[in-house]
């Protein structure tokens, strides 16, 4: 039987990348990932980047739309545009702060509590995915390096977001 031939894409580095195979590495497996995490949150009815959000306001409660742009370093009108998607599936609410009327508080609703579960279950499964065949002492050891390689790229941004 004949072997398929590999596809180039996937295995021939770039001539302009080879002074960076491993930032091309990275790069293309940040894009795979970015894909494989979009088709499993479109399974909870989100688009992705919308989990973060939840996840902040799952985990802290009520915060000012401010501080939750902030918080997921994005563009104030995209961090708009999926509050709205999301207030309107039902799971976040709105409102003006009471303590600065020209704030607007954000808040995750009690028909989120699915949608938690939805969320937790994608990740595990994209986890389980994206791991498939290492040990446990190579995924410990990813997740060290992954952890300089982002201490790295945050410093030399000189723009960590808040608890990096």
């Amino acid at each position: 039987m004949k072997a398929e031939p590999v596809d180039p894409v996937c295995t021939e580095l770039p001539s302009a990348a080879r002074g960076g195979p491993v930032s091309h590495a990275v790069s293309r497996v940040a894009r795979l990932h970015r894909i494989a995490a979009g088709r499993a949150l479109r399974r909870a009815g989100l688009y992705p980047g919308q989990e973060f959000l939840m996840m902040h306001l799952w985990d802290t409660g009520a915060v000012r739309q401010s501080e939750l742009i902030k918080a997921v370093d994005l563009d104030p009108s995209t961090v708009t545009k999926m509050l709205q998607r999301l207030e309107q599936a039902g799971h976040v609410s709105r409102c003006p702060d009471p303590g600065d009327r020209r704030a607007v508080l954000v808040e995750a609703s009690a028909d989120s509590c699915a949608l938690h579960s939805d969320v937790e279950r994608a990740w595990t499964d994209l986890e389980e995915h994206t791991l498939a065949g290492l040990d446990a002492t190579e995924r410990t050891e990813l997740a060290r390096l992954l952890a300089k390689v982002e201490e790295n790229l945050c410093r030399q941004a000189g723009d960590c977001p808040e608890g990096g």
